[in-house]
């Protein structure tokens, strides 16, 4: 009796559990937003980790610089062309070169100067090498590669002399970053992190919270416009975001020692605006999507990840693939890095940042629109 009492027990829990799992499999089924992201998200972190996480360093753009105009001098261009990890941009004088590096498309300088095929001779040549140290890691990986293809060339240039062989001598500095800091490469990048959580990943959810709630549809019967919504709705984190803002600047000047170089005001403004675009983004997502979890799941796809990751955070952007290079070059956060970025360490000057500075307004002005745009049309 008991032992049949025990079966039955055990085969109607049978039944129970498969009838629940049944449920369950066709309400996730029906639930495409949760479908397509459990199937997609893998996807995404695959190619993003995959393709992202690099730290080799690739076609590292250097700018010569030959004074000598010399037989030895171009021995030594030949050799650095040669080297496949490195791209030769020759200059016309030191200038130039400056400025390409502080524009960022040199990552260093190689001087050649006018007295080298005379002191190569003399057992004694002195090249100078001036490195962009913002990226500490990738300053010392760059370093090492125009070494040896010099060292190369040199032991190549001693064998088919018959005069005594020629001592290179690399005088090399470091800009912007003396000391090699990786805090200084990465202190800039981490307000970038910050300001995206709180204003991306946070904002996605307002809109969508009061559809899920049913308080949306109370705004139907007042005569509040779309885009007074979205103002409102970006009004209170934009003070939260004020506020964090002050905290990373404080954070990064006084407790990790950032040094800030350019204007305290331009950093202050860009942060401001890349604060604005990154809540409108969240707004924008929010107003597309209906449900919070489909809301934060999206908002952390197309902001967080990408600017974790693809952005120049952590990772060079030369070392990324060609086809994911157009992908990160549009990202709203992979020019705030690079506007805060040397804003913190280069000083550069704030009108050689323009171009930055306009993509982000446009970025402002573009999801401004589509949140007013989709507000207006479920207000209809």
């Amino acid at each position: 009796m008991k032992q049949d009492r025990a079966f039955s027990d055990s085969l109607g829990a049978a039944t129970r559990l498969r009838a629940l799992a049944m449920k369950e499999l066709r309400q996730m089924l029906r639930d495409r937003s949760t479908l397509l992201l459990g199937l997609l998200l893998p996807v995404i972190l695959i190619l993003l980790l995959g393709y992202g996480l690099s730290f080799d360093v690739e076609h590292a753009p250097l700018a010569v610089v030959d004074e000598s105009s010399s037989v030895q001098g171009e021995h030594l261009v030949r050799a650095l062309s040669g080297n496949r990890y490195l791209r030769i941009s020759r200059k016309a004088g030191m200038g130039e070169a400056v400025e390409a590096m502080r524009q960022g498309a040199a990552m260093g300088i190689v001087r050649i100067p006018s007295d080298y095929a005379r002191r190569s001779e003399s057992g004694s040549a002195p090249v100078q090498l001036i490195l962009n140290g913002v990226d500490s890691q990738t300053v010392r990986t760059v370093e090492a590669y125009v070494s040896a293809a010099l060292s190369t060339a040199l032991q190549k240039q001693a064998d088919r002399s018959t005069a005594r062989g020629a001592g290179l001598e690399i005088v090399q500095r470091t800009w912007y970053n003396e000391a090699g800091q990786s805090t200084w490469f990465l202190v800039p990048g981490i307000i970038v992190i910050v300001l995206t959580l709180v204003g991306a990943f946070l904002a996605s959810l307002l809109i969508a919270r009061e559809w899920e709630r049913g308080t949306f549809e109370s705004l139907f019967v007042t005569p509040v416009r779309p885009f007074e919504i979205v103002i409102t709705k970006t009004a209170p984190y934009l003070l939260i975001g004020i506020v964090d803002i002050a905290i990373c600047l404080f954070a990064a000047r006084y407790l990790f020692d950032v040094p800030i170089r350019g204007s305290l005001a331009a950093i202050a403004g860009v942060s401001f605006l890349y604060l604005l675009v990154s809540l409108q983004m969240g707004l924008m997502i929010s107003g597309l999507a209906r449900s919070q979890f489909l809301a934060s799941q999206v908002a952390l796809i197309v902001s967080f990840l990408p600017a974790a990751m693809l952005s120049g955070f952590v990772f060079d952007l030369r070392n990324m693939p060609g086809w994911l290079t157009p992908i990160c070059n549009i990202l709203p956060a992979t020019h705030f890095v690079k506007i805060v970025r040397e804003l913190f360490l280069v000083g550069t000057r704030p009108w050689d940042l323009a171009a930055s500075v306009l993509i982000l307004c446009a970025y402002s002005v573009l999801f401004v629109s589509v949140t007013t745009r989709t507000v207006r049309k479920r207000l209809r």
